[in-house]
Formats: C-alpha cells, sequence, structure tokens
C-alpha cells in the first residue's frame, strides 16, 4: 500500500491495532462497483463480496454509503446475501442509501426510510421543460423516490452537457428548497442537510467507532472525507482511500492512499485484513 504521507503510515498503523472497533465505509459506484453507462446495470466487483464477508471478521462493521436507494444496492450488489455471510461471523453489515436518509442492517433486514422532501414532487415536474430549454432533453432522469438525478454520461457530449446543465438545474433546485450533490457524469437534486458527512458521524457514535476507514471516488463523498477528518482531530486512527479515476480528482489531495477502481480498493481492503489477521498472530 502506497500512502500519501508518514502521517497515513502512521494513521494505518493505529487503526490496525484498533480492528476490534474498526468501521470500514464504502462508497458503492466506482468502489465497489465500476463505472457503467447504465447505473441500472452496475454489478458489484466480483470478487468484493468474498472480501467483505473476510474484512467484516476482523472489523467491528463495515457500511455502504451510497448516494443510490437501498433497496436498489442491495439488489445490484446481492448485498442481503452478503450480510447474511457478515452475520454467521457475529457481525453487522449496514446499507446507508440516499446518502444515509434510509437505512438497512444485516440484523434489521429492512429498509427504513423517510418521506420525499417537500419540493421535489413539484421539481421534478418541471425538469423535462428544464431539459428542453437548454437543448438536453434526452439526459437520462433517474428517479429515486427521495432525489432525482440527471444523467449526461449517455450524450454524445457529456462533459459538455453536464457543465450546462449544472447551473441550470442548481437555480431551479434551489427555487424548490433543495441541494444539488454533482457527480461523475451526474447532477444529483435532494432534501438539503443531509450528506454522507451525517452518515459517517452518526454510525460512528452509534458503534462506538475507535477507528474509521472511508472509500470513495466522487464530489459527493467529500464530506464523508471530511466527517473522517475530523474524526481524526479528535484522536481517532483513520484511513482514507480515494478510488481514482480521470473523470473526478477531488478526493485526490484529501487521501491517504489513491488507487485505480474498484480492482484497487479491493486490493486495500485484501491487505488490511491481512494485516489485522498479522497483528493478531
Amino acid at each position: 500500500m502506497e500512502f500519501s504521507s508518514l502521517e497515513g503510515e502512521r494513521q494505518y498503523a493505529a487503526l490496525v491495532r484498533a480492528a476490534d472497533d474498526l468501521v470500514i465505509g464504502l462508497d458503492f459506484d466506482g468502489t465497489l462497483a465500476p463505472i457503467v453507462e447504465d447505473p441500472e446495470a452496475a454489478d458489484m466487483h466480483p470478487d468484493a463480496s468474498g472480501v467483505l464477508v473476510k474484512l467484516a471478521q476482523q472489523v467491528r462493521a463495515i457500511a455502504v454509503i451510497t448516494g443510490r436507494p437501498a433497496r436498489q444496492v442491495l439488489a445490484l450488489g446481492e448485498l442481503d446475501l452478503v450480510g447474511d455471510a457478515i452475520a454467521e461471523a457475529g457481525r453487522e453489515l449496514f446499507v446507508l442509501g440516499q446518502y444515509g436518509n434510509e437505512r438497512w442492517t444485516s440484523r434489521e433486514r429492512r429498509v427504513i426510510s423517510p418521506k420525499p422532501p417537500r419540493g421535489l414532487a413539484s421539481f421534478m415536474s418541471d425538469l423535462p421543460r428544464v431539459l428542453r430549454r437548454v437543448g438536453l432533453p434526452d439526459a437520462w432522469i433517474e428517479e429515486k423516490g427521495l432525489a432525482v438525478a440527471v444523467h449526461t454520461r449517455r450524450l454524445a457530449d457529456p462533459e459538455g452537457a453536464f457543465t450546462t446543465l449544472l447551473p441550470v438545474i442548481t437555480e431551479e433546485a434551489r427555487s424548490h428548497d433543495l441541494d444539488v450533490e454533482p457527480g461523475r457524469y451526474v447532477i444529483e437534486v435532494r432534501a438539503p442537510g443531509r450528506h454522507k458527512g451525517n452518515a459517517v458521524q452518526l454510525l460512528a457514535e452509534e458503534l462506538g467507532a475507535k477507528g474509521f476507514v472511508f472509500v470513495g471516488d466522487d464530489l459527493g463523498d467529500v464530506e464523508a472525507f471530511k466527517a473522517v477528518m475530523e474524526l481524526r482531530k479528535s484522536g481517532m486512527p483513520t484511513m482514507l482511500v480515494c478510488s481514482g479515476s480521470s473523470e473526478q480528482t477531488a478526493l485526490v489531495e484529501l487521501a491517504d492512499v489513491v488507487v485505480a477502481g474498484p480492482d484497487g480498493v479491493l486490493g486495500v481492503l485484501r491487505e488490511l485484513t491481512a494485516d489485522i489477521r498479522h497483528a493478531r498472530a
């Protein structure tokens, strides 16, 4: 594992020692699953299930913290089966969907979700008109229950379309009292004030974490990185891993370790598992 600093190496050694109370947080798209043109076809890396189960046996808990609806990511990653295997080992898998607004655990086995935010229905009804106005009627609209996402990846010029749409959708969202979360050729509109950083903080408190690792790849993970950095300032050993790509570099400067996509992420998780086992031997 190649660290960006000596401090990163020191943090890693400390969190290996804190493995009994270590929490692992992971994004899904671009982290456990490769980015694909059709988000509904984003299957989890074929090796991920086995890697997660083996790691779970060494740590306090694993949490998939994603912008996707919880039910969708459970299906795409077959995470209910992963949760079964983790539960058999006496550990727990959390799936926190829609930036932490939805919650599923391998113990409770049901998705807990709030009502959609006020303003979302009217925003969605106005959205096709907004897309036509800027000449991008074919941008794909993904309804997510508690949010809506506009994807430009399938368009002829995805980057140009994204650049055109971002300020327009941001203005429209604010008129409906909603927040905007830009990502890799996707613009998500959702309720204000809820992000992955909140999910990290609440999970650390709930589980009594004494170490925290977070792995992400996109702008939606910035708040989670910031929350983990705050945990580090409080004295908790932590590690931040960026699943790097040419499309998004926002996390690179914040990360202790930068790897190439899901293959690299799984390599880090395998090494962490081996190092914890070795420390206990």
